[in-house]
């Protein structure tokens, strides 16, 4: 019995040499300059930007993984990764297949400008391999018609010479676990927003949680998570998840939810969900600008129709009913754009209640109903944002006739104020009707005012554009 155990404890012996061998080789041989030139050339290849790779190495521990050290891809500007770890799924790699169980990004910097300028890289790619890809050979069937005059009608935008399929919308190849550790994202503003998180994805490559802390950055503070309810039938194609948010002292909270749907176009996604807030301080969601402060509520559902994952951002859309209480608007100070009846920048006014509806569509949005009462001042309007942050629209300031500044214009009347500028520098002013009236006002009318005036003269300005319109 002695004899057998020795045997084996000397088996035991020789295959932990021959893996510690084994190890140690593998270590030099990526660690060599050659090799590491090597995979610099096939990753610049497959990005269509160069790569620099400073160093590589093979970890056994905690388990065994390719870290790479130093990396660099040389996109204007480039994208820099301090450490990336990529532990492969070890039985899918028995099968010769590659899958990615687990990859570690620490201490990256991702300007938004780089990423697009790799993803127009890989765009420009593609281009050029499905132009160049010959037509399949072969005889014809009932799937692949060999005349080039049937080809032409399956593809019309398509040379005859050329039939291309496109491949459906996988993320079967994304990691099932990604960690970010102290990632910065950059955006074309120049604003950095550093991150930690965690998120595992399920065999459908959906996931199945997630979490976030923003470290540095205009929202520095929040956190997130994100779970996957199980599917209400065993058949169903809808998921959904729960999502809380805390920020700004208060808290984000609803339910988010993805079908799969077969069109007469082809596979459709669909997003829906629905999200409360609450207690939630404005300008925290705004930092580093404040246009506004106070404590929020709103209720917010939102949907999205796309093909690809991709293209849900643009294609979202959400209707928000809101209430800001203790609003302040910053940059504006209504009750003296009234009172000069000119142009106001600057100063700021505060509100006993802010509320409205905002209609967003992509990056667009829409602010209708507004509604804004502040003792003696009241106003309503509706106020239009571009992308840009570029503010449009209309306001009507309403003024108590008991207050100083009701009793200085003129009384109890409406004045029309014209809102631009942008989210970060508003600006609000009477329109040129709406200056015409005030002056008309104060000069023959003393017993009405100039707010009165003003009021008149934008509902001219409204009747002769309507008859012209006729």
């Amino acid at each position: 019995m002695a004899r057998y155990f020795k045997w084996l404890l000397l088996v035991l012996l020789a295959l932990v040499l021959l893996l510690a061998a084994v190890i140690f080789a593998l270590h030099r041989w990526v660690g060599s300059d050659d090799f590491r030139q090597r995979v610099e050339r096939e990753a610049g290849a497959a990005l269509g930007v160069p790569v620099v790779v400073g160093s590589m190495t093979v970890d056994v521990w905690p388990l065994p993984a390719v870290a790479f050290g130093g990396l660099t891809v040389q996109s204007q500007p480039p994208v820099t990764l301090e450490r990336l770890e990529v532990r492969p799924q070890w039985q899918a790699l028995m099968r010769g297949e590659l899958s990615i169980a687990t990859l570690i990004i620490r201490k990256a910097v991702l300007p938004q400008q780089g990423i697009d300028a790799i993803l127009l890289a890989l765009q420009k790619k593609k281009q050029v391999a499905v132009v160049g890809r010959p037509a399949p050979a072969g005889p014809a069937t009932a799937s692949a018609p060999a005349t080039p005059a049937a080809a032409q009608k399956l593809a019309p935008a398509l040379p005859a010479a050329t039939v291309v399929t496109a491949p459906a919308d996988d993320l079967t190849w994304l990691p099932r676990r990604t960690i970010l550790d102290d990632v910065t994202w950059v955006s074309n503003t120049g604003t950095s927003t550093a991150v930690e998180g965690e998120a595992r994805l399920g065999a459908d490559a959906l996931p199945d949680s997630a979490s976030l802390k923003l470290i540095r950055g205009n929202l520095q503070g929040l956190t997130a998570q994100l779970r996957r309810e199980p599917r209400a039938t065993a058949d169903s194609t809808a998921d959904q998840w729960d999502l809380q948010v805390n920020v700004g002292g208060g808290k984000m909270a609803g339910k988010l939810g993805l079908e799969r749907k077969v069109v007469k176009a082809g596979p459709e996604l669909v997003v829906q969900g629905k999200i409360e807030t609450r207690d939630v301080e404005v300008s925290a969601l705004t930092a580093p600008n404040k246009p506004l402060s106070g404590k929020l509520e709103a209720n917010t559902t939102l949907n999205a129709r796309a093909a690809t994952t991709a293209a849900l951002v643009e294609a979202l859309q959400t209707q928000t009913t809101f209430t800001v209480h203790g609003a302040i608007v910053h940059g504006i100070d209504l009750a003296k754009a009234v009172r000069t009846v000119g142009l106001s920048r600057g100063g700021q006014t505060e509100l006993q209640t802010l509320a409205g509806h905002i209609a967003t569509n992509g990056r667009a949005a829409q602010l209708s109903n507004l509604v804004a009462t502040s003792g003696a001042l009241s106003a309503t309007g509706n106020v239009a944002v571009s992308q840009a942050k570029a503010l449009s629209g209309l306001v009507s300031v309403n003024l108590s006739a008991e207050s100083k500044l009701g009793n200085a214009i003129g009384g109890a009347v409406a004045v029309p104020l014209v809102v631009s500028g942008t989210l970060d520098s508003p600006e609000v002013t009477l329109s040129r009707a709406a200056l015409l009236g005030a002056a008309l006002g104060k000069a023959v009318m003393p017993g009405v005012g100039t707010g009165a005036g003003a009021n008149l003269g934008s509902k001219l300005s409204e009747g002769l554009g309507k008859l012209f319109r006729k």
